[in-house]
């Protein structure tokens, strides 16, 4: 692995020449940690692994050797993704789905009780399920459904899972959450007054406030339970042409397609899940967290909030009182609380 730890890919971010360029891959982040067949023993759970990077960042999970878990919506899909993983990641060890709809917090809750029932161990968890920019629609609880699938489903997946992840950290390995957050908080803070933005939907917005709140419960996980062994990192995966962005429309597409620069920035899901599987498997991360990350590197705050191609952060990501508040909101939504 090149010598700057925090940033040890620095060289291959310059320059860019579109998906599949030098830019690492989530398999080699692995091998560059001597990750490769190393967790037989560890756990992870990654939502919404069925597709884009979450399929690629469980390819390379599993590649590790440690136990898999991954959630779909679609339980034959899922079987199908199941053993293209196993004929191509090298991995030997089971991987078993969790069914969940990520917009009903009784899903959620459902999961996290399956996975209790399956596993007493976790090692690593990985919340990468999410939408963007979708219409404006409400979750089977009534909220907006950005922010429901998110951050709501998220929060609630970790608070349960917290005790369990508490419980595995050992002195050679500290549990870790790795949030999948985007450049996009940068359209606006949290929406504190009207957070289901009622009366005044706009998808991107919508879709940037959940963003923020996702950070900020990641900063509280790391600042909250990385004195008892559970470490939180949120990351920015970078640009990927994925149905993640299918709800943003054709013109939009259009228009993004035909930028050069940008399109030479895009990379394949292969190389945007790199950035989660640092997080996530990344020795230098060993007993740290609290930071947001994007081209498997920390990255700088930047007062450029609408240029896509800067990866830096929006000055509100750190705000230990935010930070709080959000964790205190999500609890009165879901009714789930983890001291």
């Amino acid at each position: 692995m090149p010598s700057d730890q925090f940033s040890p890919y620095k060289d291959t971010f310059v320059n860019t020449n579109g998906p599949g360029d030098q830019r690492p891959t989530a398999l080699q982040v692995v091998k560059d940690n001597d990750c490769i067949g190393q967790w037989s023993g560890k756990v992870v759970l990654i939502t919404g692994a069925t597709s884009g990077i979450g399929l690629e960042t469980a390819r390379a999970i599993h590649a590790t050797g440690a136990d898999l878990f991954i959630t779909a919506r679609n339980t034959d899909k899922a079987q199908e993704v199941i053993e293209d993983i196993q004929s191509t990641s090298g991995g030997k060890r089971k991987i078993e789905t969790l069914e969940v709809h990520m917009e009903s917090l009784e899903s959620v809750k459902n999961a996290a009780n399956e996975f209790l029932a399956k596993s007493k161990q976790l090692n690593v968890l990985i919340n990468n399920a999410g939408v963007m920019a979708t219409p404006e629609t409400k979750s089977e609880d009534g909220f907006e459904l950005q922010f429901a699938v998110n951050q709501l489903a998220h929060y609630t997946m970790t608070s349960l899972l917290l005790p369990t992840l508490v419980s595995s950290s050992t002195p050679g390995f500290k549990s870790r959450v790795v949030h999948v957050a985007s450049s996009s908080h940068r359209y606006r803070t949290f929406h504190w007054d009207n957070f289901n933005f009622t009366g005044e939907y706009d998808p991107f917005l919508a879709y940037g406030s959940s963003k923020t709140a996702q950070i900020w419960t990641s900063n509280y996980v790391d600042r909250k339970f990385g004195p008892r062994g559970v470490h939180s990192l949120a990351i920015h995966p970078g640009g990927i042409w994925t149905n993640l962005l299918a709800h943003a429309g054709e013109e939009q597409i259009k228009q993004w397609k035909s930028n050069v620069e940008l399109s030479r920035c895009m990379q394949s899901a292969e190389q945007g899940a790199s950035t989660t599987v640092w997080a996530a498997v990344g020795r230098v991360w060993e007993g740290k967290g609290g930071k947001y990350l994007a081209d498997c590197s920390i990255t700088s705050p930047t007062e450029n909030l609408t240029d896509a191609l800067n990866s830096g952060y929006a000055p509100w990501v750190y705000d230990e009182e935010a930070e709080g508040r959000m964790w205190n909101l999500c609890a009165e939504l879901t009714g789930v609380m983890t001291d």
